[in-house]
């Protein structure tokens, strides 16, 4: 399971450090990179990325505008990055500048996939989303029932 909030550097040559935590719940020396929604980067182990992007393709048909606009932003610019032996993933350029990643990032564990963001770009986004949090959880409280 892929969960928790980290913060690493971006080196110079777009390399990522992904945390000995997580690499642990990862199968294989690679994931499958993609530009995410809210300016971040969706990281997904293959198997999940395979189940993800063949739900995406085979409910969605290229006639309609709307799937097309899905496909070409998440499917079409997705690449498999591979981890090297220091536990680097080498993120292309054009993810790093679809998700304008500077030098912070933070990368959050999502159970099945993983989101890179800008450090500032993220703080930005809490912020801006503050009142939309509250609302959320509140709507999310009532549909559990007292779950929790």
């Amino acid at each position: 399971m892929l969960t928790g909030e980290y913060r690493n550097t971006l080196d110079e040559k777009g390399r990522l450090m992904i945390p000995a935590r997580l690499r642990a719940s990862i199968s294989g020396e690679s994931l499958i990179a993609t530009r995410g929604i809210d300016q971040c980067l969706y990281l997904f182990p293959y198997e999940i990325w395979r189940h993800f992007s063949h739900s995406i393709l085979h409910n969605s048909s290229p006639l309609s505008k709307r799937t097309r606009l899905i496909q070409r932003r998440i499917i079409a610019p997705a690449q498999e990055c591979s981890i090297d032996k220091n536990g680097r993933l080498h993120i292309p350029p054009a993810l790093r500048e679809a998700a304008q990643l500077e030098r912070e990032c933070i990368i959050l564990g999502l159970d099945k996939y993983l989101e890179v963001w800008d450090a500032p770009l993220h703080q930005q986004y809490l912020k801006e989303n503050d009142e939309e949090f509250e609302v959320a959880a509140e709507e999310l409280g009532q549909q559990l029932g007292g779950l929790l």
